[in-house]
């Protein structure tokens, strides 16, 4: 499918960039999507929480009265887990939190979830720019002239662009990644995708 190139001043360029159908006509699979969703949001946990339990707690390991015969309840040491201040039972340990998932299906969810953004019209592409120097508001115009101003704004690059990246660093919302690297979660998370246009060939082959 065709769709029409814009640039930076929102302009229709008059020229159209060529989307593949097996990325942005694919049959959506919204279990692919939440699969890819959860990994990605699982990949990001430290997974270092700890809680300590009744033998690491700092205490006597007295018993605190003998077992019968004194009118009150059996009781162990002052670190048990039903006494302030004693361990915790079954309290959380370091984990690691990944899981594998199949390329396929990671390929399959992020088709899925760029169909469903231009199927919502959400995906615009804009032929190739560069800023001289990294200024926010050099951004926050492009945004505004592509009217997508206030939206959480996706900008897909062809490579690393330093001065862009930091243009756009202290946007609410806004946020710049390499074709490369694009992910499902990226996708989903925004209600504005901006593809450069040289990055066209690595999103058609994702």
């Amino acid at each position: 499918m065709e769709v029409a190139i814009y640039n930076i001043k929102g302009e229709d360029t008059g020229r159209k960039a060529v989307l593949s159908d097996e990325v942005f006509a694919a049959e959506i699979s919204e279990h692919a999507v939440y699969l890819d969703v959860k990994q990605y949001l699982a990949n990001q946990r430290q997974g270092t929480h700890k809680a300590k339990e009744r033998s690491e707690v700092s205490g006597s390991t007295r018993k605190l009265h003998k077992q019968k015969g004194g009118g009150g309840s059996r009781i162990g040491d002052i670190n048990s887990p039903v006494l302030v201040g004693g361990g915790r039972v079954f309290g959380p340990r370091p984990r690691d939190y990944r899981f594998k998932l199949n390329k396929k299906v990671k390929q399959l969810a992020r088709r899925s979830a760029l169909t469903a953004k231009l199927q919502d019209s959400q995906i615009m592409v804009v032929e190739n720019f560069n800023l001289d120097a990294p200024k926010t508001k050099d951004f926050l115009n492009i945004v505004k002239n592509l009217k997508v101003e206030g939206k959480k704004v996706l900008l897909v690059l062809p490579s690393e662009n330093k001065n862009v990246t930091l243009s756009a660093r202290n946007i609410p919302g806004a946020k710049t990644m390499v074709a490369s690297e694009i992910n499902t979660y990226a996708v989903m998370t925004s209600n504005a995708i901006l593809i450069s246009e040289g990055a066209l060939d690595a999103i058609n082959n994702i």
